[in-house]
This record gives structure tokens, sequence and C-alpha cells, in this order.
């Protein structure tokens, strides 16, 4: 079980994550068809070992939903208007060029 952290939701979410340790000689000989798991979201992470340490760890590309969802909301807090700014409140004091017929100037 994975622990992940929604931002947008606020939240943690346990899921079950299918990962796999393969051996690098082993890695070599099966490569297409591991690649082609990760490709079809078979599995969630391949980890590839040499005499018994991790040397490379692959994963599939995010698919464009699961950007969106990651992005979404990640800057929710991060702004903070004053109480007294009155957002609807017109931006410039003197009338604008475009009112009395000037485009250009």
């Amino acid at each position: 079980m994975v622990m992940l952290y929604d931002q947008s939701l606020n939240m943690t979410i346990w899921c079950p994550m299918r990962i796999e340790i393969y051996g690098a000689t082993e890695f070599k000989t099966n490569c297409l068809s591991i690649l082609d798991r990760l490709a079809h979201n078979d599995v969630d992470k391949v980890t590839i070992t040499k005499r018994g340490k991790v040397v490379a760890i692959l994963t599939p590309p995010p698919c464009d939903a699961q950007a969106v969802n990651d992005i979404h909301g990640f800057m929710r807090t991060s702004v903070s208007i004053p109480d007294d700014l009155d957002l609807t409140a017109p931006v410039l004091d003197e009338p604008v060029l475009a009112e009395r017929g000037i485009l250009h100037q």
C-alpha cells in the first residue's frame, strides 16, 4: 500500500501499488514485455537491480487527466486578499480614452 496526498482534495488516500523488481539480466531478457506492461498500466513501478542494488526505477508517464488532477488546486491558500480590497472597484480613476473615440495614441 502506498499513501498518496491529494492537495486539491486536502486528503490522504491509500492505494495498492503494483511494483515489480527485476535483476539486470532478467530485465534485459524481458525488456520489451515489461515496457509494454508499463505502457498499459498493468504495473505501476518497475525496479531494476544490479548485484542487489537498485540502479533504476521505471514508471509510466502520467496521463493528461492525472496531470490535470495533480495541478488543480495546488496553489490553494497561497494567495491572500486584504479584507479592505474591493475587487469589483474600477482600477482607473481617469476616463478611458476609448470612450472618447481615441483608440490609439
